[in-house]
């Protein structure tokens, strides 16, 4: 690939004004919801819309165009912010970059974090440019797309403004590893000495099972001999994959010693084909689809933290698989009507870097650097004519601006509100099961949740990745109490408020409400009748298992005002880029209108 004239493919005048405008729209609208900027009012269109003024200083000031949502939030109308200063007249705003440094001194960003969010947003946008001139593939084709390919058309988080920082990688990175670049990678292998590594799994799954299943014999046999001819035996190490980049850009120059000692050492390419998904980090076997899936440390800076594997979680994942299938298996609720699709993290490597580890405080990401999870293949769990996608598919638009969404509704023979009545009925039940009978919820933000379709209609759920994101109550529940003192020591254990943020800020405000945004947009659904028919199928849930109704109490998703917690504001204000020993979490800041507690119920 000829970067120069790659680069000068995508990084054009009309890309960069497009991408420029689409992002200034989208700071407007989180930064209002937010509390990080007060524009005021200034008039009521016949549209519907709000135009809001942004006064910067006696000589600057941007407008724009709104329409306010429940859940306090606002949809920008991306062609209406425009900017005036005492030099020229009102003009469409251009410069995502000269946006934010206007704004630094209202908001109380300090120059580092305004140094380092420039750089962010500038990869953010030169991603975004990217994306909008690549081949991409219409939302009339992409519903029938696989789940690995259709990962690859995705533009990044929702809600955090600057979703494609990337710190770490440069522009020949970015090309060949990023998701949406769509190129598929072959793993590096390394072997591991035994004496410095941790081996995990469930079900007594021994090591030599599980290298069986993800390497060819000729491999694993090419593998053993580099062993035999420096001198050791195979039998004293674990071999796992390490992405490309991360052996080249963090294991070899951080772990020297180690490489020197024969501790680590180099193995090659392994056999199979790899696709990224939108995590970076998570890998779906191209080459063959049921083997598992693999979680490996990138350690670059995007969407607030480093990209790596965390010891603590990588050494109990297993455990953590074992305790929610636990649940799944003696459940009949989740697994003969719901049944939901749990693939579990069913292996794991960690290696631990033998100074780093002794420097308490020490930057977390030099802890994060070197493991593996390997993750059951979500098609192994599907039945005939099911299609997995995930929750964020259903917020993506194809160039011609067509929502993934409508384009499925349509192929489904559903009316919108009949598929969006369906789509709750599947999502909701399990999770709020997990939550009320067990006190127990994932993230189930757009990523880690998986809508299982069928003839296009929502059909079965899937939730991924509980090493991170599976959390319990800090109430005395007598279902916690088979939790061993390791998941108590791992798992993060919340209030019972802090609980049902979990599903009112993971999955109401950091995916719903951009999805109704969507259907409004495009005349498809109401978003009273939208929140209405989501409060139903809570209720009805609630109506079916009334002996839990202290827990319905307990963790109240009904409650009028809940805190409002913030993705922008932890870095821009609160946080920085202060590099500390663990990872950042969002900011709360005020409180948040609960659609719920406002919808009325659908008749």
């Amino acid at each position: 690939m000829d970067l120069k004239t790659d680069i000068h493919h995508h990084l054009t005048r009309e890309t960069w004004m497009h991408v420029n405008q689409q992002l200034i729209a989208k700071m407007m609208a989180e930064y209002m919801y937010e509390a990080i900027i007060h524009p005021n009012e200034i008039s009521q269109n016949t549209d519907g819309t709000t135009t809001y003024l942004l006064t910067i200083d006696s000589s600057k000031s941007y407008r724009f165009s709104a329409y306010q949502r429940l859940f306090d939030s606002f949809d920008v109308v991306e062609t209406s912010v425009e900017v005036k200063d005492s030099n020229r007249d009102w003009e469409s705003a251009k410069s995502t970059v000269q946006f934010l440094t206007d704004i630094q001194p209202l908001i109380g960003m300090s120059p580092e974090t305004t140094g380092h969010l420039i750089r962010e947003i500038n990869h953010t946008l030169m991603a975004d440019a990217f994306i909008a001139n690549k081949a991409t593939q219409p939302s009339e084709t992409l519903v029938d797309a696989d789940y690995s390919d259709l990962e690859g058309e995705m533009t990044g988080h929702p809600w955090i403004t600057y979703n494609k920082g990337r710190i770490g990688f440069g522009y020949d990175d970015y090309r060949q590893y990023a998701p949406e670049a769509q190129k598929t990678t072959q793993l590096y292998w390394i072997a591991v000495s035994k004496s410095c590594a941790s081996y995990q799994s469930v079900n007594n799954l021994q090591f030599e099972e599980l290298l069986e299943h993800e390497l060819a014999p000729a491999t694993i046999e090419s593998f053993n001999q580099i062993i035999h001819e420096r001198g050791w035996s195979p039998h004293n190490y674990f071999y796992l994959p390490v992405h490309e980049w991360q052996w080249q850009n963090m294991i070899i120059q951080n772990y020297p010693e180690d490489i020197a000692m024969d501790a680590i050492i180099a193995l090659g390419t392994g056999d199979d084909a790899y696709l990224p998904q939108q995590s970076i980090r998570t890998f779906v076997n191209q080459s063959h689809q049921h083997k598992h899936h693999v979680k490996l440390p990138m350690s670059i800076l995007n969407t607030l933290v480093y990209r790596g594997l965390p010891s603590e979680r990588t050494v109990i994942a297993p455990q953590i698989t074992d305790y929610i299938k636990g649940i799944y298996e003696q459940d009949s609720f989740l697994n003969n009507e719901c049944k939901v699709v749990l693939p579990g993290e069913i292996a794991s490597i960690d290696y631990q870097h033998p100074y780093f580890s002794q420097v308490d405080g020490v930057p977390y990401q030099y802890l994060e650097m070197l493991g593996c999870i390997w993750r059951e293949s979500i098609y192994r769990y599907l039945e005939a004519g099911e299609q997995p996608i995930t929750l964020a598919a259903l917020l993506h638009k194809d160039q011609d601006g067509t929502p993934y969404i409508c384009t499925l509704i349509e192929k489904s023979g559903l009316s919108a509100d009949e598929w969006i009545k369906q789509m709750f009925k599947v999502i909701m039940p399990p999770l709020l099961h997990f939550l009320y009978q067990y006190g127990t919820v994932f993230s189930p933000h757009g990523q880690n949740t998986i809508l299982v379709l069928k003839d296009y209609q929502p059909a079965r759920l899937a939730v991924k990745d509980f090493v991170d994101d599976v959390n319990v109550s800090d109430q005395p529940l007598p279902e916690l109490e088979v939790l061993s003192d390791d998941l108590k020591s791992v798992l993060r254990q919340e209030t019972p408020e802090g609980l049902t943020q979990f599903i009112i800020t993971g999955l109401f405000i950091c995916h719903f409400r951009y999805l109704v945004n969507l259907l409004e947009r495009h005349q498809q659904l109401r978003e009273e009748q939208f929140w209405g028919e989501l409060r139903d199928v809570i209720e009805n849930y609630q109506a079916r298992f009334p002996h839990l109704k202290q827990r319905f109490e307990t963790f109240d998703l009904f409650q009028p005002q809940i805190n409002k917690l913030c993705l922008n504001r932890n870095r821009m204000i609160d946080d920085g880029y202060s590099d500390g020993d663990d990872r950042p979490h969002a900011s709360e800041h005020g409180t948040l209108t609960n659609a719920l507690s406002q919808v009325q119920k659908v008749e």
